[in-house]
């Protein structure tokens, strides 16, 4: 069994020309053949580092009261694209020798004021856009926001909203959506507000990391019915405890942040655990082992959510180590039968192109709900999710909530991306059972994972003896 990982080459996140991997292994029309699996794997798996964490904590130390060093973190077009936007504000950001193997750690060094008469891109990320607006507040002038054409469609009105109730001018000709400006004084009120975040917990998120630094702290409480993806509500949460920031939170859907200093720190960042799904789910398909170096014990990154839900597709799941096993037996393609399921994925959303994907290979139908809001993620992953099934022959139906997956032989053809990275990891994931899957944008995984081509055939060429 081979250890596999990538150093890859430096990332910039200007031009999708520039993506790393779409250079490599296309056809003559730009398409990714999705590899097919031919044998059991046994495979060991080291991945960059977490996304969620990487971009919290660089916003945390471009805020705290000295510097910070985040080691290992992640080198991705969601990540480059926070560094450079908060570099616009001043923040001072260098790499430095790490002993990571996917590129330099990094040294944040806040200004004694944050600077604004700047515009950030956005991207498509939903961290930059929905986190650095309560940040660029604290900035003295005018920034502009702005994002790819995808991130013109995503829900932005609470953040705009929030801000305004904070006392901060915001600019979005009614839009609620980018672009959109503000106007930075330098400080920010702060004191009680009321949001609908059901969109997203991102808007949660944005407003906890900066409230520390707003004069009268905050008291936030969300109206909405339901809201999503608590896990990342409670990272935020964490990564402010780390840096003695207390986030009260005196009954469900209301927190209070008090005025409080935030510590530069050293930072240790995780694996990308929720990338890890397409690597796992494929032990499933294939059959024999795949396994995920530096799995930690504890975290609040909903991909620990894997270790628990691959049983219920058949695989068995330890512990070796520092490392997450799963071991799908004969596998999918070998005579294991993978049973249909229910399963509420309220929690962890990001989780499920790749369960859905699976479940498409499955022998019984199977329900995902709770994943209502994914319609606002990079793009609308259910709608995607079920057209391109479908067009392989499948048979996925919308539910309010979710996806209704009744698996049908499935065939080759085109799976569209979407410019969302994980409706490409998903496309791989059905290439694996099904010859002939081409994904039109393979590049699209340089967001969180710039790496993955690579990664994905070097999985399959990492197999266990035949039986």
């Amino acid at each position: 069994m081979q250890l596999f990982t990538y150093s890859g080459a430096r990332f910039s996140p200007y031009g999708d020309e520039e993506r790393p991997g779409t250079a490599e292994g296309l056809d003559e029309a730009g398409n990714w053949p999705a590899p097919r699996a031919t044998t059991r794997l046994d495979a060991r798996v080291a991945l960059p580092g977490s996304k969620s964490l990487t971009n919290r904590e660089l916003v945390l130390s471009a805020l705290a009261d000295g510097p910070s060093l985040l080691r290992r973190p992640l080198h991705s077009r969601d990540s480059m694209l926070m560094i450079e936007a908060l570099r616009s504000l001043g923040v001072v950001i260098d790499e430095v020798d790490g002993d990571g193997t996917y590129g330099h750690d990094l040294r944040i060094t806040p200004p004694a004021e944050l600077s604004g008469s700047t515009s950030i891109d956005c991207g498509l990320a939903g961290t930059v856009m929905r986190f650095l607006p309560p940040v660029a507040a604290l900035a003295l002038g005018p920034v502009a926001f702005d994002g790819d054409e995808g991130a013109r469609r995503r829900p932005m009105r609470t953040t705009i909203d929030s801000l305004r109730a904070l006392g901060v001018e915001v600019n979005d000709d009614g839009r609620g959506a980018l672009p959109f400006s503000l106007w930075g004084t330098g400080t920010v009120r702060g004191g009680e507000i009321a949001i609908d975040a059901s969109a997203s917990s991102q808007f949660v998120s944005g407003l906890l990391l900066a409230a520390a630094r707003f004069d009268e702290g905050l008291v936030l409480r969300h109206t909405g019915a339901h809201l999503p993806s608590m896990p990342h509500i409670e990272m935020t949460i964490a990564t402010l405890a780390a840096r003695g920031v207390r986030v009260e939170s005196p009954e469900p859907g209301v927190w209070v942040v008090a005025p409080t200093p935030i510590a530069g720190s050293s930072v240790d960042i995780e694996p990308d655990l929720s990338n890890a799904a397409p690597f796992l789910v494929g032990a499933v398909i294939a059959g024999g082992t795949v396994a995920v170096e530096g799995w930690p014990e504890a975290t609040t990154q909903v991909g620990a959510d894997l270790a628990t839900l691959l049983p219920r597709f058949g695989a068995s799941v330890r512990r070796d180590g520092t490392r997450l096993v799963v071991d799908g037996g004969a596998g999918l393609l070998g005579g294991l039968r993978v049973p249909g399921i229910q399963l509420d994925l309220s929690t962890g959303g990001e989780l499920a192109p790749a369960l859905v994907a699976l479940a498409a290979l499955a022998d019984g139908p199977s329900e995902i709900t709770g994943i209502g809001h994914l319609r606002g993620h990079e793009t609308d992953r259910l709608a995607a999710l079920a057209t391109e099934i479908n067009n392989l022959g499948g048979a996925v139906t919308e539910l309010d909530d979710g996806l209704a997956i009744d698996p049908r032989p499935l065939h080759g053809g085109m799976w569209k991306a979407y410019d969302d990275h994980r409706m490409a990891t998903a496309g791989a994931i059905i290439g694996l059972a099904v010859d002939g899957v081409l994904v039109d944008d393979i590049g699209s995984t340089s967001k969180t994972l710039p790496q993955f081509p690579t990664l994905w055939h070097a999985l399959l060429d990492q197999t266990a003896p035949s039986p």
